[in-house]
């Protein structure tokens, strides 16, 4: 009796439970089937390990890499609240985890939970892991039958696939979408500065000012010719003819003439609204905005039409490398592992334990 009220508190405090523990594994605990898959998130962008490039070759789709931060998206989604619901819409997670064989402290303990408890639950029974070496994605699926947990494993990868197929969609929107608005851009102002140059063209009654001011200057050239050409002419016929003469006066009226319509054509070609460096100054800043827009839009336009290269080249994709199992036997709760941790634990906890409460009494006497 000594012995034993000796070992009362250790035989309380770990031999129990750990017995407890062991009656619960071993004679009540409901068998969990595991179901577990592996893909590879990939991309034509991004970088991989050795290992990765080399089942990226495996796979086939040359120029294709594993693609890390997908991956690793993917696999928080998978352990997030919005996995729960895109698998709920074609798996009843509710009664898988509630099977009439499972028992009743890991069972799914409500019919009717909410998506936070549910998740909380899943995140029990569902396990996502990124192995960076070789950039895949397992994922494991639980439950009290094998072919729930296929089931459910199976559609664990759907959504992953689901979630791919979404990103990609989006990288491909995104690296299109801001080509698309230069484009948008570019055409406006091209239509802009052809509409600009129009309008000048009627308000100034000029197709093309650049050659008609230099036809005006032309003709004041030739007026100019007329009158040298005049008064050469005048100075000639002045040497042998009286003053007088008629063909003396009509050469005179005819310089007179010649001097006015040239004061008038060079009046009229440098002051005024319609004034020539005014019009050419206008035509030639508005024959520039078009070129450069022009400029503009052809560089817009092959700018789109790389990003559509691009965003066909970035197309992101699950590859999946083993499919979801049927399970033979239950590999879960691993009872050898868990009732030993239990006795290792409290034995550990037992000792600490005692070593404190003999310091006490000691320090006490």
């Amino acid at each position: 009796m000594a012995g034993l009220r000796k070992w009362r508190g250790f035989l309380l405090a770990v031999v129990l439970p750990t017995a407890l523990a062991a009656t619960y594994f071993y004679a009540i605990a409901a068998g969990q089937f595991a179901s577990e898959a592996r893909f590879l998130v990939r991309g034509s962008s991004g970088g991989g390990g050795a290992l990765g490039g080399a089942l990226g070759a495996a796979l086939g789709g040359a120029g294709f890499k594993p693609v890390q931060e997908e991956a690793m998206a993917v696999r928080d989604f998978l352990r997030s609240q919005d996995a729960v619901r895109a698998v709920r819409q074609s798996v009843d997670l509710v009664s898988i985890w509630r099977r009439p064989e499972a028992d009743l402290p890991a069972m799914l303990w409500t019919d009717e939970p909410s998506v936070e408890t549910l998740t909380r639950y899943y995140r029990r029974m569902v396990t996502a892991e990124y192995d960076s070496e070789s950039g895949t994605v397992a994922v494991q699926a639980r439950s009290f039958r094998p072919e729930d947990s296929r089931l459910l494993a199976e559609a664990l990868l759907v959504a992953s696939e689901n979630l791919v197929n979404q990103l990609s969609e989006r990288q491909r929107e995104d690296t299109l979408g801001t080509a698309r608005r230069e484009v948008e851009i570019a055409e406006s102002r091209v239509l802009a500065a052809r509409e600009a140059l129009t309008t000048f063209r009627q308000e100034g009654r000029a197709i093309d000012p650049a050659r008609e001011s230099a036809a005006n200057v032309a003709s004041v050239s030739a007026l100019e010719g007329a009158l040298t050409q005049t008064r050469a002419e005048l100075q000639e016929k002045g040497a042998y003819m009286r003053a007088d003469n008629p063909q003396i006066q009509l050469l005179r009226n005819r310089i007179s003439a010649l001097e006015r319509q040239i004061v008038a054509e060079r009046e009229r070609l440098t002051t005024g609204e319609h004034a020539v460096p005014q019009q050419l100054a206008n035509y030639e800043r508005l024959m520039l905005e078009r070129e450069f827009a022009d400029r503009q839009l052809v560089s817009a336009a092959a700018s789109l039409e790389s990003a559509r290269v691009d965003a066909a080249r970035q197309q992101l994709y699950v590859a999946r490398i083993t499919q979801p199992q049927l399970s033979e036997s239950p590999q879960y709760p691993k009872a050898a592992f868990t009732v030993g941790s239990v006795f290792v634990v409290l034995a550990v906890v037992y000792g600490i334990a005692s070593l404190i409460l003999a310091g006490f009494r000691e320090h006490a006497a």
